[in-house]
Formats: C-alpha cells, sequence, structure tokens
C-alpha cells in the first residue's frame, strides 16, 4: 500500500513518519530544497539597511532562500517556509494548544495533545537568562493585569546559544523542527524527495490514483492508493484548484504586528523570541525583534538591532483570503481586524512604556502566518476526518482543516491534526470488506 505525503512540516513530516511506522510505502514529495539556517550574520546588512538598499520582502529569498513570502494586498505579506520541515524551521518553537473553533465542530484533540507534548517536552526559556528590558516588561505586564506567562517552546535550553534568531533558523540545532520526523520516517523506510513541487492530484473514477509533480527533468507522475496533502493553507488549496477540486475562499492568517520603540542597550537578539505572552481575545502580546520590519520597513530604519525593542501582536483575523491554481493570494484586513489591531497595539504600548521602553512607538510591517481555513471541517466530518467534497483517498493534513484563525502558535496544532488524520486513514485502510 503506497502512500504520497505533500508537505513535510508540522503536518507532513508527523504524518509520514506515522504513515510509515504503520508499514507503508510512503513518497513525501517536498517543493523546498534541503533547509540550512542563513549563514550571513545579521549585523553584516546594517550598513545596507541603514541606506535604505536592502529592497523590499522578496529580497528575502536571496538571503534565505527557505522564507517565502506573498504579498496578498498591498498592506499584508504571508510568510512561510518553503524546504524540508516546512514552517517549522523558521518558526520560534512555541508550543501551545490552539484549539479556537474545534468545540463548535465537536473535534477534542486532547489525547492528540497529550501524546505530542510526551514526546516533544516542551519547556520555557530560564528567566534567569531573559535580557533586563524583556524582564521589565513582564513585571509590567502583571501590573497592568494582563497575566503574562512564559511561553512553552520545543528546545533545548542547554544547547540554545540565545542568538535570538529562532525565525531564520537555529543553527545550534536547539529548536525542534519537523526535519526529526523525515529523519524518522526515512529509518521506517520512507522517500523523501526534495525540490519536487505538486502540481495536481489524479483523480480517475472519482479515486485519487497520483499526483503530477515536476522535477528539474521535468512532469513526473506517481502513483499512489491514498495521498495526503499538507502543504499548508496556500499549497494545498493551490493544488486542489488546480485539480479542479472544491476549496473554500476562506483563507486565513494570525496577523503580526509588531510595535517598535527604544531603549539603549536592550539587545533582544541575545535571548530567543516570545520568551513570554500574555493572552487576549483573538491576540496575544509577546517580546519579539521582527526581523522582516527591521530590514525592509522603512519606518524602523532609524533604530538599530542593539537599541531596537518589539512588542508583537498576534491577531486571529477574519477567514477572507482567496487562493487561485498559479499559487496567486487575495487576502486583505477587514475594518474589524484593522480596529482590533489598533486595540491591541495600544496595549502593546502601555507594556513597553510601564517597562521603561521609549518611543517614539512605531508599527512594523503587517505580517501573517500559521495559514489555513481552505478546506475546513464540518461537524459530520470529524469522524472520519475526511472533507466530504474530496476523493474518499485523498485526505487533507494541515491547518486548512482549522475553521478559523487563532491568534496563538499553531504548530502543536498542525501536528494533532495529522496525528487524528492518519489515525483515520489507518483504520479505514485495516476496515474488513463486508461482501454481500
Amino acid at each position: 500500500m503506497r502512500a504520497i505525503v505533500v508537505g513535510s512540516g508540522a503536518g507532513g513530516g508527523l504524518a509520514a513518519r506515522e504513515l510509515a511506522r504503520a508499514e507503508m510505502d510512503v513518497i513525501v514529495l517536498e517543493a523546498g530544497s534541503e533547509f540550512r539556517p542563513m549563514s550571513r550574520r545579521v549585523t553584516l546588512t546594517e550598513p545596507l539597511r541603514r541606506a535604505g538598499v536592502m529592497g523590499t520582502e522578496r529580497t528575502i529569498r536571496r538571503l534565505f532562500p527557505a522564507m517565502w513570502t506573498t504579498r496578498s494586498s498591498d498592506e499584508l505579506v504571508l510568510v512561510r517556509g518553503i524546504a524540508a520541515g516546512g514552517t517549522t524551521t523558521i518558526a520560534c518553537g512555541n508550543m501551545m494548544r490552539a484549539t479556537g473553533g474545534l468545540d463548535e465542530i465537536g473535534l477534542d484533540l486532547t489525547r492528540e495533545f497529550e501524546e505530542l507534548e510526551a514526546e516533544l517536552d516542551p519547556t520555557t526559556f530560564p528567566r534567569e537568562r531573559w535580557r533586563p528590558t524583556t524582564e521589565a516588561m513582564f513585571q509590567a505586564a502583571e501590573r497592568l493585569g494582563y497575566e503574562p506567562a512564559p511561553t512553552p517552546k520545543a528546545m533545548n535550553n542547554v544547547r540554545c546559544v540565545a542568538c535570538g534568531l529562532c525565525e531564520i533558523g537555529c543553527g545550534s540545532g536547539a529548536k525542534w523542527d519537523a526535519r526529526r520526523w523525515l529523519n524518522q520516517a526515512k529509518f521506517e523506510g520512507a522517500e523523501v524527495r526534495l525540490e519536487m513541487p505538486v502540481e495536481r492530484v489524479l483523480v480517475e473514477h472519482d479515486r485519487v490514483s497520483g499526483v503530477l509533480a515536476h522535477t528539474k527533468q521535468g512532469a513526473e507522475t506517481i502513483k499512489a492508493d491514498v495521498v495526503v496533502l499538507a502543504a499548508g493553507g496556500i499549497g494545498t488549496a493551490q493544488i486542489l484548484r488546480a485539480s479542479s477540486l472544491p476549496v473554500q475562499d476562506k483563507l486565513w492568517a494570525d496577523i503580526v504586528l509588531t510595535l517598535g520603540g527604544r531603549k539603549k542597550g536592550a539587545e533582544m537578539l541575545s535571548e530567543p523570541p516570545m520568551v513570554w505572552y500574555t493572552r487576549h481575545d483573538r491576540f496575544i502580546l509577546s517580546p519579539y525583534l521582527d526581523i522582516l520590519s527591521h530590514w525592509f520597513h522603512q519606518p524602523w530604519r532609524t533604530v538599530g538591532l542593539r537599541d531596537r525593542v518589539g512588542v508583537m501582536v498576534k491577531l486571529g483575523e477574519e477567514a477572507n483570503g482567496v487562493v487561485e491554481a498559479d499559487g496567486t493570494v487575495r487576502k486583505g484586513l477587514t475594518s474589524t481586524d484593522r480596529d482590533r489591531l489598533a486595540a491591541a497595539a495600544e496595549l502593546a504600548k502601555k507594556v513597553m512604556l510601564d517597562g521603561g521602553v521609549e518611543g517614539p512607538f512605531v508599527p512594523g510591517m503587517l505580517n501573517g502566518g500559521h495559514l489555513g481555513g481552505t478546506v475546513p471541517l464540518r461537524r459530520e466530518e470529524v469522524d472520519s476526518m475526511h472533507p466530504s467534497d474530496l476523493p474518499e483517498n485523498l485526505y487533507v493534513a494541515d491547518l486548512s482543516l482549522l475553521p478559523r484563525s487563532q491568534g496563538l502558535p499553531t504548530m502543536l496544532t498542525a501536528s494533532a491534526l495529522a496525528m487524528r488524520v492518519v489515525r483515520t486513514i489507518e483504520t479505514a485502510l485495516t476496515r474488513p470488506v463486508l461482501l454481500n
């Protein structure tokens, strides 16, 4: 029995490992190449940044090929990781149970969360290693009644060198990413093929027979009994569109707006990003030095890395994005999103002021990640974890299944969804056939 898994991140990496352990013949197809942390020292870009010649956010792929940006509107840039390990390689390693919208459809992932947490053993970054400004803002958030808490992370604190650059690759190997699952899948016999984007799935007699993928040598048809799409909210939707299969125009993203201030010698890059957070209605606040804003957002140009202080707003927004078959994405912010961001930024400003951070306080580049919602599960589909509009042997195992955005880190939830999907696949394949 052969299974194709498209994508190798939080969903695809786990799906590949679990299906390989179930003794299936697994092929993983990943559009990106082998992941490598960014090798250039960030400080070396400072003269170019100050001179304003870094270009736009599209420049990031020349510096760091694994990070892809898509401008979905004049005001919003969407960010994802395209490489072995997917977006987990450019994430901050945060592990939180993001469950917004699951109660409404009757999906309880408690078992999967517990199993993944037991395996990944999330921990918090030692408070004695926090930078003084970060500690001061944490205490300010406590005084303001925001109930801050250290952020659970899948990382090895002993190996962490506190470079502050988790989102451009962990050079010390301290931070977990899904490449570990890929390696385990290969140990179990899976084949992993990189730089092999999938154009569409092949449907014959209402069943998927395989996929059409592309290599450097040209197009290649790969046959399979089961296909699992785990290419993320954009990638999965793009493949389905190209295959003339149903996609919802409900792409969502967790929107990031980092409010920038200044504090002499803050040195926020001497600790991991997001070491604590405060949770609010549909958003969180967390200390974060946004590299995209630092490099490419003109209003941030006047403050250098050593003195820049940032507090992130991560907002759960309205699901209104459209993904086309060629990968074009159309998505902007609603008036409700803008109002919520403005209100959240005011709370961030209060934390910074109370923590001794100076202005001017400058909003960073609006960007979005944690993309999903294009194949949302309905209540009647939870038992099968299979969108009923798709062929019966075609599954989705990423955030595309999640009905709405979270305003929280979603890596753990993506993996929990994939784990539940894989279990239903295994059950379906071992179910006895009833003969008349």
